[in-house]
This record gives C-alpha cells, sequence and structure tokens, in this order.
C-alpha cells in the first residue's frame, strides 16, 4: 500500500511534453527498418518499369512493343487494354486515366508498364518501346492557359466590401506582378509499391503512401473488386511531404493492374529521374495585384488574381488553390478584398500537394505586398507588418473589428502580436537593421538584408469530411500494449508522439507502447496524413481508445477495493486506488482472469468547423498556428550569389507533446521553404520537357545551406481550443517563416539598388532572378 502520487511526480513521469527519442531513430540508424523495397520479396516476385510519354501532347496512334519483349528477362507489357476495371482513376475529379489511351498530354505520362525478372531489365526494355504520337498543340505556360481558358476546374471568386471603391478611394496604390515556381518533393525514397495477390481474388499493397484508404480505393476500382478485398499497408515512408497523398496511389493500381494479368506479385519502384519526370510537384503561381493603402501603411483595398499551374489534370488542385485563397490574408485583416482563382490546365505533370498546401503560394503574395508598401512610404516593414495585423481594434465604419478573415472565420486566437514583438526583441531586429544598413553603405560588392515575417496558418481539412479519425489499442496480458490508427508515418514522430499519448492515459512507461503500420484492414476509412492534422486527428482518437481500456481498468480495480472508479490513479506503471497500489502488469492479469476487456476503439471528429465550398466562407479551420522568423542574408551583386546567415524563430507548437519532434519539424520546414524560395527551380523548355529531372540539375539545400546562427524557441502558451495535450499541428506552418528569407533578399537588394522602387525578385530567388533584381 503506499500513497496516490503527486501531480508533480506524475508529470515527471509523463511520456507526453519530454523530448523522447522518435520510436524508430535507433534502428532507422542502425540500418535495421524496413522500407518498402526493403521487404523480403515472395518467390515468383516481377518487377516494373513505365513506358514514358515523349511529347506533351498527342493522339496516341500505336505502341510498338516488339523490341522490348525481345529483350532479356522481359515477361509482358502491361497496357490500357489490361485493366481489367475502369480505366479512369478514382480520383475525385473523374479526369485521368490510369495509363494514356487515344492521347498523352505530358513529357513521362505513364502509357503502360514493361514487366521483367529484374527491376534493371525492365528499366532497359521500356525504353525500347516505341511510341508512335502525332504532336498535337501544347499549352506550357499560365499566361497561355490562361489566353486559351484552359482550366481544370471552374474559376473561384471571393469578395468582401468594395474592392475597386476603395482602389479610388485609397491614399496610395500600388500595382504589380510576381511568380513563384514549384517545389520537387525529394523524398529521400522514392515512390514505391509492391503488389501481391491472394486467395480469392483478395490483394495485399505494400505502398509508400500518406493516404492508404485511398489506395485501396483506387485499386479496387481498377481491378473490379470491393474495398474489402484490397488491404493496404505502410509501416513508414522515407518522406512524403505531400507527394504521396495522392500520387502514390498510381503506383498501387499500375502494378495491381500487372499483378491481375499476371498473376504473380508486382514490385514497381520508380528510379529518381522518372520520378521527377512521372509525379507532379508543388504547384507553380502566378499573380496579378493592385492594393490601396493610407499614409501610415494600412493596406485598404486589394484586387488580387491568382492563377495556379495545375498541369494536366485536376488532382488536388482545387482545394490547394482554394487554400491559396483562406491564406492570401496571413496575418493580416482585409477589410475590401477582391480575389479570382484560376486553376489552369497545361501538359505538363499533374501538380499535386506539397507541404502548405497552397497555404505559402498565399501567404508570400501578401508578404510581398507588405515589403512594396514600406518601400513606397519608407517605412520599416515590420512596422507596415505590425499596422495591418488582426486585432480587436474597431472598423472605421462601426460594423464589427479587425478580427475576422475574407472567408468569415473569426480569429479567437489571436496572439500575433505578442509574438511577433516578442520576436523583435529576442532577435535585436530594430539594432541589427540599422547596423546592416551602415554596414551595407561601406560595402561596394555584397549588401546584407534582413526581415521578420509572421505566419498564421489554419489547421484542418478544409474538406470537413475528413477531419476524423479511429485507432485501436491492444493491451496484451503481460502489460505491453500495442496502437494502431489511421495516419501514416514518414518521418514526422506522428507515431512517436501518439505512443506518448497512450502511454500517458494508461499510465506506463513510453517503452511499454508499440505502434504498428498503419494499416486498411485495421482502421477503415482513414483520411490522409496531411494538412498537419495528424496527430490533432489520430492522437485523440488513440487517446480515446486507451481511455475506454483504463475506464475498464478503473471499473474492475474499484470492484476489487471498494471505491469509486474516479478514485482510481494510473502514473508510473502502477494504478493507485485509496488502499492499494498495483502494478500495471497486476492489474491487467487479474482483469483478463476476470474477463474484462482489454482492447479498444476510438474514434474523434474536429468539432466547430463548418464550411460551403460554394461559397469559400464558414470556419474551415479548429484553430490557427502562429509564429515569426527573423532572418538576415547576404547577397553578391556581381554575381547575384545569396547566403542565410542567420535565423530567429518564435513558433506556436501549443503544448509541446514531444519539443525535439517539434523543434526539428520547425528547423526541417523552414529549410525545405528556404530552398523552395532560393535554390530549388524546375525549368521546363519550351517542348514540355522538364530539364531538371535529377540532383545534378536540381538543387535542393544541404547542411551547409544552414547557418550557424539558427535558433529556435517555442511559445509557451498551450492551445486555446480542446486539442489532444493541449497541443498544435507543428508539420506545415513553420515552412512559411523562410518567406523570411525572400524578404531578407529583397531587403538586400533595395540596399544594393538604392532608388527606392519596388523590387520586383522572381521566386525562387536564384543567382540569376537575383542578378536581374539588381538590374530591374
Amino acid at each position: 500500500m503506499s500513497k496516490n502520487p503527486s501531480v508533480a511526480a506524475q508529470a515527471a513521469q509523463s511520456a507526453a511534453g519530454h523530448s523522447l527519442p522518435h520510436e524508430s531513430a535507433a534502428a532507422q540508424v542502425a540500418g535495421a527498418v524496413h522500407y518498402i523495397d526493403d521487404l523480403p520479396e515472395v518467390r515468383g516476385t516481377l518487377h516494373a518499369a513505365p513506358i514514358l510519354s515523349n511529347q506533351p501532347h498527342g493522339r496516341l496512334k500505336g505502341v510498338d512493343i516488339s523490341a522490348a519483349l525481345a529483350m532479356p528477362g522481359v515477361v509482358d507489357v502491361i497496357l490500357a487494354a489490361d485493366i481489367p476495371g475502369d480505366p479512369i482513376l478514382a480520383a475525385f475529379a473523374g479526369d485521368e486515366p490510369i495509363f494514356a489511351t487515344d492521347t498523352v498530354q505530358f513529357i513521362g505520362q505513364v502509357v503502360g508498364l514493361v514487366i521483367a525478372k529484374t527491376t534493371m531489365q525492365a528499366r532497359r526494355a521500356a525504353r525500347k518501346v516505341k511510341l508512335d504520337i502525332q504532336p498535337l498543340p501544347a499549352i506550357l505556360t499560365v499566361q497561355d492557359a490562361l489566353a486559351a481558358k484552359s482550366y481544370v476546374l471552374p474559376p473561384v471568386h471571393v469578395r468582401r466590401g468594395d474592392a475597386a471603391a476603395g482602389l479610388k478611394k485609397a491614399q496610395h496604390t500600388l500595382s504589380g506582378t510576381l511568380e513563384v515556381g514549384g517545389q520537387e518533393h525529394f523524398y529521400l525514397e522514392g515512390q514505391v509499391a509492391y503488389v501481391l495477390p491472394m486467395e480469392q481474388n483478395q490483394w495485399t499493397v505494400y505502398s509508400s503512401t500518406q493516404h492508404p484508404g485511398e489506395v485501396q480505393h483506387w485499386v479496387a476500382h481498377a481491378l473490379g473488386v470491393d474495398n474489402h478485398a484490397v488491404r493496404v499497408e505502410c509501416r513508414r515512408m522515407g518522406g512524403g511531404f505531400g507527394g504521396k497523398e495522392t500520387q502514390a496511389g498510381h503506383l498501387a493500381v499500375w502494378a495491381a493492374v500487372a499483378a491481375k494479368k499476371l498473376g504473380q506479385a508486382i514490385k514497381l519502384r520508380l528510379d529518381r529521374d522518372d520520378d521527377f519526370m512521372v509525379t507532379g510537384k508543388r504547384h507553380p503561381f502566378a499573380y496579378e495585384y493592385t492594393a490601396g493603402f493610407d499614409d501610415s501603411g494600412r493596406l485598404t483595398a486589394l484586387q488580387l488574381t491568382m492563377a495556379a499551374n495545375c498541369g494536366f489534370s485536376a488532382d488536388l488542385s482545387g482545394p490547394v488553390a482554394d487554400r491559396a485563397i483562406f491564406h492570401s490574408d496571413n496575418a493580416y485583416y482585409l477589410e475590401h478584398v477582391d480575389i479570382a482563382s484560376y486553376r489552369c490546365k497545361t501538359h505538363i505533370q499533374s501538380h499535386t500537394a506539397f507541404r502548405g498546401f497552397g497555404g505559402p503560394q498565399g501567404v508570400i503574395l501578401i508578404e510581398a505586398i507588405m515589403g512594396n508598401i514600406a518601400r513606397h512610404l519608407k517605412m520599416d516593414p515590420l512596422d507596415v507588418r505590425l499596422r495591418n495585423l488582426y486585432s480587436d481594434e474597431a472598423l472605421t465604419d462601426g460594423s464589427g473589428k479587425r478580427d475576422t478573415t475574407h472567408y468569415q472565420m473569426k480569429v479567437e486566437d489571436n496572439i500575433l502580436l505578442p509574438l511577433i514583438t516578442t520576436l523583435e526583441k529576442s532577435s535585436d531586429y530594430r539594432k541589427r537593421r540599422a547596423a546592416i544598413e551602415a554596414w551595407n553603405s561601406a560595402s561596394p560588392v555584397l549588401k546584407r538584408g534582413i526581415a521578420i515575417t509572421p505566419v498564421k496558418f489554419g489547421i484542418s481539412f478544409t474538406a470537413t469530411l475528413f477531419n476524423q479519425a479511429g485507432a485501436l489499442v491492444h493491451v496484451y496480458t503481460d502489460g505491453s500494449v500495442q496502437v494502431n490508427h489511421g495516419g501514416t508515418e514518414m518521418g514526422q514522430g506522428l507515431h512517436t508522439k501518439v505512443s506518448q499519448i497512450v502511454a500517458d492515459e494508461l499510465g506506463i512507461p513510453f517503452e511499454r507502447v508499440m505502434a504498428t503500420a498503419s494499416d486498411t484492414s485495421k482502421v477503415a476509412n482513414a483520411s490522409a496524413t496531411a494538412a498537419s492534422a495528424g496527430t490533432d486527428l489520430n492522437g485523440r482518437a488513440a487517446q480515446f481508445a486507451a481511455r475506454h481500456v483504463r475506464d475498464n481498468l478503473a471499473a474492475f480495480v474499484c470492484g476489487l477495493d471498494g471505491c469509486g472508479a474516479g478514485a482510481i490513479r494510473f502514473a508510473g506503471g502502477q494504478v493507485h486506488s485509496p488502499t492499494v497500489t498495483r502494478s500495471f502488469d497486476e492489474v491487467v492479469h487479474l482483469a483478463y482472469a476476470n474477463r474484462i476487456q482489454l482492447w479498444s476503439d476510438g474514434f474523434y471528429r474536429t468539432p466547430k468547423i463548418h464550411y460551403d465550398k460554394v461559397t469559400l466562407t464558414g470556419r474551415p479551420f479548429y484553430y490557427f498556428a502562429y509564429g515569426a522568423a527573423c532572418t538576415e542574408v547576404a547577397i553578391d551583386t556581381l554575381t547575384g550569389e545569396s547566403k542565410v546567415l542567420k535565423v530567429d524563430i518564435l513558433h506556436d507548437v501549443g503544448h509541446s507533446i514531444n519539443p525535439a519532434i517539434d523543434v526539428g519539424q520547425i528547423e526541417g520546414g523552414f529549410v525545405q521553404g528556404m530552398g523552395w524560395l532560393t535554390t530549388e527551380q524546375l525549368v521546363w523548355n519550351d517542348k514540355g520537357y522538364l530539364s531538371t529531372h535529377a540532383p545534378s540539375t536540381y538543387k535542393i539545400p544541404t547542411a551547409g545551406d544552414v547557418p550557424q546562427h539558427f535558433k529556435v524557441a517555442l511559445w509557451p502558451e498551450p492551445n486555446r481550443e480542446d486539442n489532444v495535450f493541449g497541443s498544435k499541428a507543428v508539420g506545415e506552418p513553420p515552412f512559411m517563416l523562410a518567406i523570411s528569407v525572400y524578404e531578407a533578399l529583397r531587403h538586400a537588394v533595395e540596399q544594393a539598388r538604392a532608388d527606392g522602387g519596388v523590387v520586383h525578385l522572381t521566386a525562387p530567388a536564384t543567382a540569376e532572378n537575383v542578378l536581374k533584381a539588381l538590374g530591374a
């Protein structure tokens, strides 16, 4: 018998809130974990390689496979005629064929597969297939698509107030354009699927996917079977970043069609060049805007046109472009605003989800406008940003406050002003800006720049139905615990955080909990692990499942000890009643002997959210995550080269479940965003061919690009909404903190030009684009 532990002692024993190691970190470092390509292959496994279109747009008149079939090891060639089910992918728009049939629509579109005994045999033979394609006119740019009214989805307009009238009344106006490039996901583990035929027309699919449920649905649709005949499993991905939300499904479908025809297991793993050529990227955007503002720098009216380069099919372009609209305010109140969004169809790869999901493309434009206003008025850009923040200030016409977004969601948890001003002081921004401008005056070639930019990022799927999750928690008779949930692990630490939550709910050490592979036969109809909501959804579902088991055990113990169930406490691997303390293992053993249920499910759906997809109004987000970054850069005015010198970040993750993982996500997100805006340039030539399709020509940041001065601090306040452990999402919001790099580069260019004009810097800010901005 012992007394119940104190609150402080329980906190010290808890798993959540501590920087515990990633659940598979040690095994990953030792090379002892399995990705899809590491799984043991069943006897008779064959390997596939894609046959790719070599034209951006054309009529497919014939496919000559004779040379490929004569190659060593080749077993068969799979074409559209071999698809047993629907030849159109089961994507929501229904506009993408599984294999190209009568037309091809981009260079890299998959026409079929070569199947061989080894991967290299299949790849060599795929190059021998001859395609007879009659060229058709190709639309390769957003400007051409707009002129031809070529869209994958209809345009969308969102308005509040009267922007045209507001611009007429404005004390100042600025008009301009901006182009922002796309971004290759460059996950370490490329796209891969391994499909095994099972008994009675059932199928097991090992897929490197963020959305096993969608892979299941797509494969079943293509094979003409019910969903329950397809089981999809994913233990982990070697990175995803959104690129495996939908487009992992393509590989699974292609491999499944081949497995169905041949009755043998098929593995399809794209090499890096083919991965570049086949899969979509972050959407490039082009903008036109006119902004009205007053002498204090306050934005009074905005007309904005956003054109997203979607590629040849819709994929996720609709919600991506919608989120760009939602985040075109970032941290700032837009009183009179008129936004037109065009979802342009071009004859290149079909662009898809990427970390931020349209948010970065919305945020960068409004941040550029803030910088332009500051230059026009000769103000510090930070002061312009502070002047425009959401706040409780009343509107001049008395109709409300500056606290509601242009899509009619009230910003209830606003911490922007205290967060930004805290970073302003901790980074010593004002003194550094003055010192940089003094240094620049004495430096004719090298110029420095500095900027602080904030982020306000909405958390939830904008499609309300996806904001649900399920989980299973099994307690075994030795007291060990297994948790399975609908989320997927891609290195972001989701399984670690979920295990921490379950451990705390049951009051046991973290080491006693094991998270298992995502599996459609365990948790059905799970949403994609995306929208930064993986822990919010799956962590809460797992917490509820563990709570059901804990309640069963508590009811059992209170029956033994003659007390109320509320008096039972679980902590430190012990179960405490007012009279007796037992080990968790002992209680489990006794409960099993008394036929008490030791497993349960949990289900969670995000509260409060609602959204009208026609008007794009409502409350699409449960809450906002906030942050700010102060970045200092240098440019060489002779070469256009740039370097990030210092980064200070203050970011809001609520009450962190795992600070080390959260800081890692913040650092990684920032560096990835820095790459998007500096070195990662996608180039399609005038024939529609992606010239930057390998690491030799496409440059992601390296360790050498990360500044020595890279400080990350966490905002100390928990989530004001009732979220699991008081935490906030962390996957996507930090990406947009890297817009401070772009704005700091524009400050450096401004300092070099010293003409007071608008700095037009195309993103990414490659050396060439910096030189163009210097000469503008």
